[in-house]
């Protein structure tokens, strides 16, 4: 007979901020040497060209440059940086592109000079400047800057004003719409199941990368290939439950070990995508290099208010499901007690399954909307994975409604903290306000203290 949940989920809510707490700490070690100002200091530059960089040993790097109207960038000199601090650098042809060729495989840092920047993309830059990327062999490595006016006044740090905080307010709300989406499914699961799936994050790939497939290789347009792609991952959900965890769970396994098995098949999906997408990062086909709408105090693009749109009405029909359908309130009712539930009547295996179905399904929309806010890759819901289970455990582990609201904190505070913190360091500031916030009230904002023994 399977162990009661009861008598499982401390040890399992132990685990799980044990491992955030080891994942914060790693960061904040990580991130020590950059605090410290301990670079390595590069060695002397050489010059890439563009066109026959080819005929040289190593392995290449392809960036463009372009504005937000999808304008080549001609001129603008263009940066890799290896591991052992060597640079390469080229200067973009009148396409727009250049190609870089460095000595190996590994993570280079690659970054646009903006005194280079000249004509149409004066005064212009990317949000991300530089930006990582893993070079991998036999394969172009693109990279893509896109040159904004939003970027060169996050570059410039521009000072705190109404409308860089405006600015700042409306992307933050709208990550934490699109990690709320995945929040919610990982939230729905673990009360139900009592699992903390450390896979989700390759859920949300999921939906990123089939969009991907969809629309920019078989050519459907967006609007069809998005809502396929959730289909999906739904249907990627229900075999997950039933090749993996439905089996664990008849044979009575534990919280702690399926929490571990949950990790290897993070492992196992995360890289089974590297070999089928790639290393490289890529865009959908639709809806690039949209001008942004200017709204007053700040400005976003057409797709970015219909994916905030789109996830509001989303998160409003799972709340009212939960709370008025009759499959809404037999998940409230496994969600508190198994037993009870399977001893009234309620077939708690198709809660389950359903609970599996939806949210993977929810999962994979939030990775289709952050494929469009930023560009997919196969490792893109593993680097959003803690702030999602930042989110869930914030707001109260086991409650949808805690998720919602855990996501909107964590994506707001996460946006508005680069007013005071380099944008590199704005995830540990989330986790360090989640701290601050379980120390005061462990069971979350909205999460019901339990009395255990």
């Amino acid at each position: 007979m399977p162990p009661c949940r009861g008598e499982t989920r401390l040890p399992s809510l132990a685990a799980v901020r044990g491992l955030l707490a080891l994942v914060a700490l790693t960061l904040l070690l990580g991130l020590a040497p950059a605090l410290a100002g301990g670079a390595t200091p590069a060695a002397a530059a050489t010059p890439a060209p563009t066109a026959t960089a080819g005929a040289e040993e190593g392995e290449t790097i392809t960036v463009r440059v372009r504005t937000g109207d999808r304008e080549d960038v001609e001129g603008a000199e263009v940066t890799a940086t290896g591991p052992d601090g060597t640079e390469v650098t080229g200067t973009t042809d009148d396409g727009g592109a250049v190609r870089l060729v460095v000595p190996a495989p590994g993570t280079y840092s690659v970054g646009i000079d903006p005194e280079s920047l000249t004509g149409p993309a004066e005064g212009l830059l990317p949000q991300a400047n530089p930006v990582e990327r893993s070079v991998t062999s036999g394969s172009a490595n693109p990279v893509v800057f896109q040159l904004t006016e939003e970027g060169a006044q996050e570059a410039s740090g521009g000072g705190i004003t109404a409308e860089r905080v405006a600015q700042l307010l409306a992307s933050g709300l709208r990550f934490g719409l699109i990690i709320a989406l995945a929040a919610i499914g990982l939230s729905m699961i673990f009360g139900t199941t009592g699992l903390t799936n450390f896979a989700h994050g390759e859920l949300i790939t999921f939906g990123a990368i089939s969009t991907y497939f969809l629309n920019a290789v078989a050519g459907l347009p967006f609007l069809v290939a998005a809502p396929l792609a959730v289909v999906l991952s739904g249907l990627f959900g229900f075999l997950n439950d039933r090749v993996v965890w439905r089996p664990l769970r008849r044979r009575g396994t534990g919280l702690v070990a399926m929490m571990i098995v949950s990790i290897g098949l993070a492992l196992f999906l995360r890289y089974l995508y590297l070999y089928v997408f790639g290393g490289s990062t890529q865009t959908y086909a639709d809806y690039q290099g949209q001008r942004g709408l200017d709204l007053g105090l700040f400005t976003l693009r057409p797709i970015d208010l219909f994916s905030m749109g789109l996830a509001v009405v989303v998160l409003v029909a799972v709340g009212l499901a939960l709370v008025r359908t009759r499959l809404g309130k037999a998940t409230r009712a496994v969600s508190d007690n198994p037993a009870l539930a399977s001893a009234s009547g309620i077939d708690v295996d198709k809660v389950i399954r359903t609970v599996w179905v939806v949210g993977a399904a929810l999962a994979g929309l939030a990775g289709v909307l952050l494929g469009l806010a930023q560009q997919v890759q196969y490792q893109m819901g593993f680097q959003v994975l803690l702030l999602v289970f930042a989110a869930v455990t914030l707001g109260g582990l086991g409650t949808a409604f805690g998720a919602m609201f855990g996501a909107i904190v964590v994506g707001i505070f996460l946006e508005v903290s680069t007013l005071v913190v380099p944008t590199e360091l704005r995830n540990v500031g989330a986790l360090l306000v989640l701290i601050l916030i379980l120390l005061v009230r462990p069971q979350g904002i909205l999460g019901r203290a339990s009395r255990i023994g």
